[in-house]
């Protein structure tokens, strides 16, 4: 298989950026409003995005990453009013399961209530682009639209109250049991690099419904729509590892 054919495999296989509930009915569902149309327009009932079994859903959130690093690191659970932590670590990792809202606003599995995206963050992703999931989710947990979430995020970068990227944040989803994506085989072990909003790495193109642009072709770097200044100045690199994180072998 060429570079080019495994990079559209994998981007196949993508569906990112990559942790919403909401707690009361009626009108305030509509508040929301809909999205484009697509077969997820706007929010699915609650619990379709709840794992019942908390240590469930601890179990899948240490699956992102290999076993020497996960069994240490601290565990985060969603909860009804936003993340909580289920388990203190000791090497300063946090491992999660994300749901589809981490994808780019516009895309268009945002409320897709099937992901799960199990992620370990290493420390300094964990300090500073963790921040940005706890407050994404947390406002549409409280029911605010994706424009009254970007705005209010924008506002806390302007602010300083989320702190700002630091050199090496990156993290490991290397999950076998993720569902990233209803497209292709819907998972892929990859790992993420965080870098500040303009970097150059010679990525090929990924956009929000999964399609590729490969101005490197032959490159095995996709850049993910995620974040790239709407609203966050970061721009998120991923690279297939070809292996889970059990260590068997990951198709790419």
């Amino acid at each position: 298989m060429t570079r080019t054919s495994v990079t559209r495999t994998m981007t196949s296989r993508i569906m990112l950026g990559g942790f919403m509930l909401i707690v009361v009915l009626g009108t305030s569902w509509k508040a929301r409003g809909a999205d484009a149309k697509g077969p997820y327009p706007s929010m699915a009932p609650v619990d379709q995005y709840l794992i019942a079994d908390r240590n469930a859903e601890i179990a899948l959130a240490r699956t992102a990453a290999p076993e020497s690093i996960s069994r240490d690191a601290t565990v985060v659970v969603l909860g009804p009013h936003g993340y909580e932590t289920a388990v203190e670590g000791k090497n300063g990792f946090v491992c999660m399961v994300e749901r589809a809202w981490m994808n780019p606003f516009d895309s268009p599995e945002f409320w897709n209530p099937k992901n799960r995206s199990p992620i370990c963050l290493n420390p300094p992703a964990a300090r500073t682009v963790l921040p940005i999931t706890v407050m994404r989710t947390k406002l549409l947990l409280a029911g605010k639209s994706k424009e009254e979430v970007k705005e209010s995020i924008k506002a806390a970068i302007e602010k300083k109250e989320l702190p700002a990227l630091e050199p090496g944040a990156m993290s490991y989803m290397m999950s076998k049991d993720a569902y990233l994506t209803d497209k292709g085989g819907h998972n892929m072990a990859h790992l993420m690099f965080y870098m500040p909003l303009g970097t150059v790495w010679g990525a090929n193109l990924v956009d929000s419904s999964n399609n590729v642009s490969e101005p490197f072709p032959g490159s095995p770097l996709l850049l993910a729509p995620s974040y790239k200044g709407n609203p966050e100045p970061i721009d998120m690199f991923l690279m297939g590892t070809g292996v889970w994180s059990d260590g068997t072998a990951a198709p790419m």
